[in-house]
């Protein structure tokens, strides 16, 4: 990335308006009646004050992000700054959509400019690899060694707010992943002759072949969770962002947190599930009349 796209980026990054949150919500009203959404943990936070939300990618991430952004808006005026993998903004539409809504190229110098201005931000550690799940990887973080978000929360100071996701990876089925195309044979050297292994990174930015509702690709309309965890706050380790040590240990706690939420979601879930099923039965019957 260039000094000039660095600084056309952060000047759009900071120039952004929200739209109006009448606008958001009707944007978002099919997908939130589709999945019916529930938050927990959001009244023991201060959003008043900025924070680095941090979570759980999962599978595609399509739906379960914006409607995450749209609730903290439109309820409790939080406005998430997204941070995006550069390959979203090379689709056409898609790039535009997500930037109208607040998404920004997700690079070290626009984060550290958010977070100068005090922005709220969103950043999936797990990136495109933890999107492209594979089979038997549902809520597993994937985030190899990465300790980006937390050097630039040591940085500057930010709290971190952990939280999880549950209910998207249920929304499809996996026919067949990237490890299915990726293992020697006819595949994967139609891949190499292709180009597409050294484009998809060695398979990691391969969509998996999947069904959702019946033999389409509409997702199922699984219920969704989201939980929040208490900030982690980075003050007393304020510009150690070199000590690896310190990046490290902030990068576990914070995974551990996330993966406690998880937990914390999927047993929720089991506990709602009678609840669940007795709205879908309310919302079925005049479909069977």
């Amino acid at each position: 990335m260039t000094q000039a796209e660095n600084t056309a980026g952060i000047e759009a990054a900071l120039a952004y308006r929200h739209p109006p949150a009448a606008q958001m919500r009707r944007a978002m009203a099919v997908p939130r009646a589709w999945f019916h959404p529930e938050f927990l943990g959001l009244k023991a936070l201060d959003l008043s004050r900025p924070a680095l939300f941090v979570g759980n990618h999962t599978l595609f991430g399509l739906t379960d992000a914006p409607l995450m952004i749209e609730h903290l808006y439109t309820r409790h005026g939080a406005m998430l700054r997204g941070l995006g993998d550069r390959g979203h903004f090379k689709v056409p539409f898609w790039g535009e959509f997500l930037g109208r809504y607040g998404m920004v190229l997700g690079s070290p110098e626009i984060c550290s400019a958010l977070m100068r201005a005090g922005r709220h931000i969103l950043v999936f550690p797990g990136g495109a690899r933890e999107v492209m799940r594979r089979r038997g990887e549902a809520y597993k973080l994937i985030w190899k060694q990465r300790t980006g978000f937390a050097r630039l929360a040591i940085a500057h100071g930010y709290d971190i707010i952990p939280f999880g996701v549950v209910g998207p990876d249920e929304s499809y089925r996996i026919l067949f992943d990237a490890d299915d195309m990726t293992r020697p044979g006819w595949r994967r050297d139609l891949m190499e002759r292709s180009g597409l292994m050294k484009l998809t990174r060695g398979g990691d930015f391969l969509p998996p072949a999947v069904l959702g509702l019946g033999p389409t690709l509409i997702p199922r309309p699984q219920r969704y969770y989201f939980g929040f965890g208490d900030r982690i706050p980075t003050g007393e380790i304020r510009g150690r962002q070199d000590d690896k040590d310190a990046v490290w240990s902030l990068r576990e706690t914070v995974a551990a947190a996330v993966e406690g939420q998880i937990d914390r979601l999927r047993h929720h879930r089991e506990q709602d599930r009678p609840r669940t099923w007795s709205r879908l039965r309310r919302w079925l019957a005049p479909l069977q009349q």
